[in-house]
This record gives C-alpha cells, structure tokens and sequence, in this order.
C-alpha cells in the first residue's frame, strides 16, 4: 500500500514541479519582454532629436550604442530604407519589418524575432521622428522562451530529486498515520462481529461492513434453517410414505382377503354377497386414495392463470350444496357473507380451500353442533363446536394424511389431505392460515387475505 502511494504521489508531485517550471518560464519572460520594452523607451530619450537625416551616420549609431551599454542602433528612412547601424552594413530595406510598419502607422512599434544578421533573438523597439523625416530603431538582445526553460532544467532535475526524498518521506509517514485506522478496522473486522472506529472517514466502511457481517450471519441462518427443512422435508417425506402405504395397505388386504376366499368357494350365498360388497367399497376407498393424492399434487400448478374470483357467491352456492348434510348431522349453521368480496386466484382454489374447511367442520363435529362461516374482504373464518384439536397436534394437523380423530380417516374421502392442501394454496396465493382450537370445545380456522 506505501509503495502504491509512493508511486501515485512522485509522479503527481513531478507533474505538478515541470508544470510550475514552464508557467514560471512564461511568465518570466513576458516579464522579461516587457522590462525590455519600458528600457528602450528609456534609453530612446538619449537620441538627439535635433539631427538632420545627413547627421545620421555610423559613427553616430557606433557612438550612441556605447553609451547605451552597447544596444544595437538602425538609422532608417522614413520608407525604412537603411541609413546607418551600429552592428552591420547591410544596407537592405527594413520596410518589411513589423516594427517599422507599426512606427510608420502609430509611431512607434515593438517585435521580438531572431536576427537574420546577428544570429540572436531581439527585442526590437522603433520610433518615428516626423520633423527630421527619419526612423531610429534600438534591439536588445534577449532570450528565448525555449532556451529560458532549458536553463531551467538542470535545476528542475535537482528538485526531482528532492521531491522523490521528500515524498518518500512524507508517503511513509502519511501512510502509517492513514493506514492505521484501517488495520485496527480489519483487525476488529476479524475478531468481531459489530466494529466501531473513531475515524469520520471510515464510518462508511465500517458501515458496509457490518452490514456485509449482518448479511452474512442472515445467511448462516438461513442455511441451517434450511439445513433443518431439509431434516422437517425428509421426515415428511418418511411420514407420507408410512401414511399412504398404510391408508393403501388397509383397503389391499381386505380386498386381498375376500377375494381369496371368494377364489376357493369358501363363501355361499349371503356371505359371497358381503364379501363382494366389502371388496366394492374398499376398491372404491382405494379409488379415492389415489384419486386425493394426484389432486393434492395437481393443486398448487403454477402454470395456470389467477383471475377475479367471486368469493361471496361461492361460498353462497358451497353452503347450499353442503346443507343437506348438514342437516343430516343435524348441525346449526351461522353465516355472514358479504356480498362484493372478490379474491385473485382461481375458481377450484377458493373452492378447495373454503369446501376443506366447511367439510372438516361438518365432519368432527357433535349431532346438535354449530357451525359458523363468515366471509369478509379481509377473511374466512370457519368455527365449530366439535371435538376440537389438541395443543400437541396443532402443527400437525396440515401434514399430509393426518387425522386428529383415526376413527374417521378415509370416511367420506377423509384421508388427511384437506388441511394440507389449504395450506399449500393460501402459501402459494400469499394468504396467512391460522387455526386456534381447545379440545372437546371445537376449533376455528382463520385465512387472512391481506
């Protein structure tokens, strides 16, 4: 992690030292530029006005150039023709000379160039005296933006050198006071569960950590209560294998039993007539059975479309359908229906679950019970006064071929399915099932649609 640092900061603080230098450099020689304008302006005033074109000759160029520290002086014509120079005599026009045209124009001008006779880079300063009818122009030499950069670098080279001491030095400090906090995170990280720190910067890691261990401890849960699904599954599943092989094995032996004998002519009569009649109603239990278990398992398919479903009139035409035996069990019914109530699943569903429910209730109830069924848009509640549900069996009474009283199991198709498939729609369908019950009293069972 230091040497990361160390690598991002010498190159950012190398950057930043050339970048400084070449801004420094410009900046140093616009300065430069314009103190060498302001001096020639100056040291124009040493130029005697009052010579005539003739009186601008070599000897005088040489002489004004010495008493200016040896700056280079140009006679010229008011057309720029040459007239006289203090360096050479070339007496080509200097027409074409930006600082001749801006003297000619506004009557003085200023160029910084190369000098095509002298080799050097110069500022050039030009005025032009209308009453003798002749331009003076002066240069001093001066350097350029490259070569002031370039002698720049032997010492840019130096305080590279001192920036890679310094941030070797700064980075290892830095780092061990920034890296700190962060190992005693990690360390907190590995040894507890909730970490804290004191640095503001940090809050937000340590935020997301305990969040991450918060997930990760969620997760461990949910695993070993999976695990334990797993373990509640195949228990289950032992469970529905001894149910179904004894609710088949009952029906198969009676069949087995009067068939033999019926095979061997040991029945006669009346007693063959029994025998064929038992053999008749056990197939038809067997039938059954089989007939539940592929319905429970054809129930809960996801496959099929949900739509609105009029609960009020089917549990309206339910009661109706079922009033006979109830009036054969000689049962009060209690009813509260609202009208309106509209539910999103499927016809066959709100019928099993509503048609389970109303069946239970007529079947373990008392000659002489009651019955109540109330339907609203928040809930179906179905109560009895029957022989009621122990508190050792309440979570067991929505396991397959479970059967709170066995003298009832398989009569009337009850094989201990009902209940379990009650509650595999109201799961599938996201409704809550509860059931609250006190034995001999009667028991009530509760579906909440919200």
């Amino acid at each position: 992690m230091k040497k990361r640092i160390l690598f991002l900061a010498f190159p950012i603080l190398a950057v930043a030292l050339i970048a400084f230098s070449v801004i420094s450099a410009v900046v140093y020689y616009n300065g430069s530029l314009t103190y060498a304008q302001e001096s020639l302006r100056a040291y124009m005033g040493a130029f005697d006005e009052t010579r005539t074109a003739e009186e601008l000759t070599e000897e005088y160029a040489l002489f004004l150039s010495e008493r200016l520290q040896g700056i280079r002086v140009t006679f010229l014509s008011e057309e720029g023709t040459f007239l006289a120079d203090s360096v050479d005599n070339e007496e080509e026009s200097r027409a074409d000379r930006p600082e001749v045209i801006a003297a000619q124009q506004t009557g003085e001008g200023f160029d910084v160039r190369s000098s095509d006779t002298i080799s050097t880079n110069l500022v050039y300063y030009c005025r032009a005296f209308s009453a003798g009818g002749y331009l003076v122009r002066l240069a001093l030499p001066t350097g350029s933006l490259w070569s002031i950069f370039a002698r720049s670098i032997p010492l840019i080279v130096v305080f590279l050198l001192v920036d890679l001491g310094i941030a070797m030095v700064l980075t290892w400090i830095s780092t061990g006071i920034m890296l700190r906090p962060v190992e005693q995170l990690a360390r907190e990280a590995a040894e507890k569960q909730h970490v804290t720190t004191s640095s503001p910067e940090l809050e937000g890691l340590a935020r997301i950590m305990n969040e991450k261990n918060e997930k990760d401890a969620m997760r461990l849960k949910e695993l070993d209560e999976e695990r334990k699904l797993v373990i509640k599954a195949q228990q289950s599943k032992n469970d529905f294998i001894a149910n179904i092989t004894h609710e088949m094995n009952t029906p198969l032996t009676s069949i087995k039993g009067f068939a033999e004998l019926l095979a061997a002519g040991a029945l006669k009569g009346e007693q063959a007539e029994r025998a064929a009649g038992t053999i008749l109603s056990q197939s038809e239990r067997l039938s059954n059975l089989i007939t539940s278990i592929i319905h429970y398992n054809e129930i809960d398919s996801e496959e099929l479309p949900v739509y609105e479903v009029d609960a009020s009139k089917l549990t309206k035409e339910l009661l109706e359908v079922l009033s006979p035996e109830i009036a054969r069990h000689k049962l009060v019914l209690l009813s509260q229906i609202d009208d309106g109530v509209i539910l999103l699943s499927r016809f066959e569903r709100v019928n099993e679950i509503a048609g389970n429910l109303i069946r239970n209730a007529i079947r373990y109830n008392r000659e002489g019970g009651s019955i109540s069924v109330l339907l609203t848009k928040e809930e179906l509640v179905v109560s009895d006064t029957g022989i009621g549900i122990a508190e050792e069996n309440l979570e067991r009474i929505f396991d397959r071929f479970f059967t709170v009283d066995k003298s009832h199991n398989g009569k009337n198709g009850g094989f201990g399915l009902g209940l379990a498939a009650v509650k595999k729609l109201c799961k599938q369908a996201g409704w809550e099932l509860s059931v609250k019950s006190k034995l001999n009293e009667g028991t009530t069972f509760r579906v909440n649609f919200s």
